[in-house]
């Protein structure tokens, strides 16, 4: 059902374009221009998942993916406009042309690179198993074929629990897969080892553990949409990326809601 409305809301949003100036566009052009002339770049993210992207106890949007949009927004010269919504809507919109781009933490995947084009990597994030302190069962990413797991819907770490034989439970944050967890209600949840471990800063009587971890790190990057006319957006968002990591504000904000550096591939 959740999933069925997040398609109906993208569909409202995307017709409602038609009528109402602001929103992104797929017609013909070249992407970049339009949004150079436009002065915004129209940025589609959840907004409850922190650390990437959240809002503050003043309620302002605050987050790793919001301050690396804006970042690369200025190198652009223009402005970050951001939109929210469940992780799978923001792709039905973003195909639609609702939005210009998504920056929430979406990992390059065989399946997305036959969709999408992507952008150079900004940061690189390995997937964390979490279970719950006292579960002995559950040891290794083997061990969940049969076992339930709590993830957001459309998300790799949905896909990864499905695939190695788990039965998903659908939640928009993360704090709800991780409580899910705890009460009991999933066995389980697969998500970014650093997202773990900022909610174990901010919650640190969880009683919750990581017993596996993926070897080879995820990357990273914004989707763009494919054909010629996206082409030099892209050039432009890479080439802004590298720019953002060569002169250390990439590290900065990673480290601001990080901790640590996860900004290069070392």
């Amino acid at each position: 059902m959740k999933r069925t409305v997040s398609f109906i809301l993208a569909a409202l949003m995307a017709l409602s374009c038609a009528f109402l100036s602001g929103c992104a566009s797929k017609e013909a052009g070249d992407q970049l221009e339009t949004i150079k002339s436009r002065g915004k770049i129209i940025v589609a993210m959840e907004g409850v998942w922190a650390p990437w992207t959240y809002h503050d106890a003043a309620g302002d949007l605050v987050g790793f993916d919001t301050e690396v949009a804006k970042a690369i927004a200025e190198k652009l010269g223009v402005e970050a406009e951001f939109k929210e919504g469940d992780f799978d809507a923001l792709f039905v919109g973003f195909e639609q042309g609702v939005y210009d781009i998504i920056v929430n933490e979406v990992e390059i995947t065989e399946s997305r690179s036959a969709m999408y084009d992507f952008t150079e990597p900004y940061a690189y994030i390995h997937t964390a198993l979490i279970v719950r302190g006292d579960n002995e069962e559950i040891k290794s990413f083997s061990d969940l074929a049969g076992r339930t797991t709590a993830n957001s819907n459309g998300s790799t770490y949905a896909a990864m629990a499905e695939e190695l034989g788990a039965t998903v439970l659908t939640v928009p944050t993360l704090e709800e897969t991780l409580s899910m967890v705890l009460d009991g209600r999933a066995e389980a949840t697969l998500n970014a080892d650093q997202s773990f471990y900022d909610f174990m800063d901010q919650h640190p009587e969880a009683n919750l553990k990581i017993v596996d971890l993926t070897e080879e790190a995820s990357f990273v990057a914004i989707p763009i949409r494919k054909g010629d006319e996206s082409a030099s957006l892209n050039a432009a968002i890479s080439k802004a990326i590298r720019e953002l990591r060569e002169d250390g504000t990439l590290k900065a904000i990673s480290e601001k809601y990080l901790g640590m550096d996860i900004t290069s591939n070392n």
